[in-house]
């Protein structure tokens, strides 16, 4: 894995491919490549490190004639799974005759045992990597028709793939296929494009064919024909990207991730919109698909997800219980299918995914259906597997998230938690008043956020503080907790400073040994039924030499017991949870640009989990 980049049409394709690349740079990688299609054959080129030097190479080692006469290729962004990120692991990879190349995300489950077969007829292999041994597998099958030979090798294959592939011998073909891996074809006039993420083809069309698992597409300047993997010919249809291409542009921020923070007045009120009943104090979700008796007939609500994602599905049980009293829990994705979970048809599994493609979140669904849950999905991108996999639940409406570190994805996940605790509670014990007041400060989510914004350079200011130290904890209780280890997590993966968070009340039965001399604390201190409780934490942090940084509500009593202090407006401590992220959100930012790291692009880290 990491991003796959595809085009087949009437303009030169090193420069798209090139292009295409850069719009996945996002997502995390470690080296880079390209294969274009000529009339002699196939030319490939492998660079270690940023698509930058990709294209330097193809300036010093291709005339211009040569990129110029290239009109089919494939390019890829590696994050190194298996093997080094060295020029020989990277993608493009060529079978035993050098007459067929080939781009794959995904993870070849089984490429050990189909190497051993290879090596023993004879085959020698030029990386470690489980890619080779698929696209050599293909080069054995290959007999004049590409598309066979890949849907012969993909019988053999176990694991997840996305793969693109081109033969020297069928010029203008680039051949597709997807299992557990996103692909999407862009159809444009007189050419077509594949990509792993909608954001590498906005530029050039915005009509685009998803592709659903066991799809085998041929793909040519004009034409897209798509079967399964026993050649059935299937029909897709073309739907319209609804983003403009100017969403996956910094728009003059210094960072992708600055910029996501501050569109998240806006984001946030994308995923209220049309959703609040402020006169019964409700929520309208049609795309549940339950009716009001349905949502009664719920015993509990079952979240998963990963990261992020898990985070505020934590948030989003303290909501449903509190709101609805309905039993709610959130189970890591990547434990629901290997643990056999309890979950049968008086269950709502929601499973919460910004890219909806999350390997493992997707598996969860496909678990919980086969129990007889009822599945919805809770995601960003429109079209993506899981959306299409349940078949109802609700999208986020944040656009594309270009920086690794999620940050308005995650405010748009607990909004859209937040609707579904005040839809699921007014059908069942919440009074009428009590949800207006609820949708009322649900409601004014974007002008708490703008608050928080504007409060950037203070928290700047607290950074310079803390941005010194190797080290650092968060703490909250009740429905801060996720936040503080929402908060947490966003520290370490852009500043690579360890940090971890916890409830503030379990600080004492071991973490606290860890306590140095000065060592940032953040503690979630708004105002809350536990308040007190929150400030004793701190208090023995700070009796421990550590140094206090205070989440604390705007208007509130001071705070003795903080060296530093961020405010948040006032608000229902539910709905706090949405501005205090985002203040965490800006600290962790400014630690990390004040420690000079790569911030949208954290080392080891890929923007969406597409294997497990």
């Amino acid at each position: 894995m990491c991003g796959i980049i595809g085009y087949v049409g009437r303009n030169a394709a090193t420069p798209v491919l090139l292009g295409g690349l850069r719009r996945l740079e996002y997502r995390g990688y470690d080296s880079a490549g390209l294969t274009i299609q000529q009339a002699g054959g196939l030319r490939t080129l492998r660079a270690v490190g940023k698509v930058a030097r990709l294209a330097d190479k193809v300036r010093a080692e291709w005339v211009e004639a040569e990129v110029a006469a290239g009109h089919a290729g494939i390019a890829h962004t590696r994050w190194a799974t298996h093997g080094a990120p060295t020029e020989a692991n990277a993608h493009p990879h060529s079978d035993a005759t050098g007459r067929i190349r080939l781009v794959h995300n995904g993870i070849i489950e089984n490429y050990r045992h189909i190497r051993a077969k290879l090596e023993a007829k004879g085959h020698v292999f030029a990386s470690e990597t489980d890619t080779e041994a698929l696209v050599r597998l293909i080069g054995e099958y290959h007999k004049g028709d590409l598309r066979q030979a890949v849907i012969a090798a993909l019988r053999r294959v176990e694991g997840a793939y996305g793969i693109a592939v081109l033969s020297a011998a069928e010029p203008g073909v680039i051949v597709v296929a997807r299992k557990g891996s996103p692909l999407v074809i862009g159809v444009g006039e007189g050419e077509c494009l594949v990509a792993s993420d909608p954001a590498a083809l906005v530029a050039h069309t915005r009509r685009v064919i998803y592709l659903d698992d066991g799809d085998v597409a041929r793909v040519t300047a004009d034409s897209v024909d798509i079967t399964d993997l026993d050649h059935a010919p299937i029909d897709r249809e073309i739907a319209e990207l609804t983003f403009e291409a100017g969403a996956v542009e910094k728009g003059g921020h210094a960072h992708f991730m600055l910029k996501e923070i501050h569109e998240q007045p806006e984001t946030v009120g994308n995923a209220l919109r049309g959703r609040l009943d402020l006169v019964n104090g409700t929520a309208v979700l049609s795309g549940m698909g339950a009716t009001a008796r349905e949502l009664l007939d719920f015993q509990r609500v079952v979240m998963v997800g990963c990261g992020t994602s898990l985070h505020a599905g934590m948030v989003g049980e303290f909501a449903l219980e509190e709101l609805a009293a309905i039993h709610a829990e959130v189970q890591p994705a990547a434990e629901f299918r290997y643990r056999n979970p309890l979950v049968d048809g008086r269950d709502l599994v929601v499973a919460i995914s910004q890219s909806g493609e999350t390997a493992d979140t997707l598996a969860a669904v496909r678990e919980a259906k086969d129990k007889g849950a009822v599945v919805m999905g809770l995601v960003n991108v429109v079209g993506s597997a899981i959306a299409r996999e349940t078949g109802r639940g609700v999208y986020l409406h944040a656009g594309p998230e270009i920086s690794v570190a999620s940050t308005k994805a995650f405010t748009g996940q607990v909004a859209v938690l937040l609707l579904m605790a005040l839809k699921f509670g007014r059908g069942r014990r919440l009074s009428g008043e009590r949800g207006q007041a609820l949708a009322a400060e649900i409601a004014r989510l974007p002008k708490l956020i703008e608050a928080v914004l504007a409060q950037d350079a203070a928290i700047a200011a607290v950074a310079a503080r803390m941005a010194g130290h190797d080290h650092a904890f968060f703490l909250g209780r009740g429905p801060m907790h996720p936040v503080a280890l929402e908060g947490a997590l966003k520290l370490k993966e852009i500043s690579y400073v360890h940090a971890e968070g916890y409830h503030a009340a379990e600080l004492k039965h071991g973490p606290i040994a860890l306590l140095t001399p000065g060592m940032p604390v953040v503690v979630l201190a708004n105002r809350s039924p536990v308040l007190d409780k929150v400030l004793g934490n701190a208090e023995e942090c700070r009796a421990r030499g550590a140094r206090v940084i205070a989440v604390v509500t705007d208007g509130g009593p001071p705070v003795a017991v903080a060296d530093d202090v961020i405010r948040i407006p006032d608000c229902d401590p539910l709905v706090a949870t949405i501005p205090a992220a985002v203040a965490l959100q800006l600290l962790a930012y400014h630690v990390a640009r004040l420690r000079d790291c790569p911030i949208d692009q954290p080392r080891n880290l890929a923007k969406s989990g597409t294997v497990e």
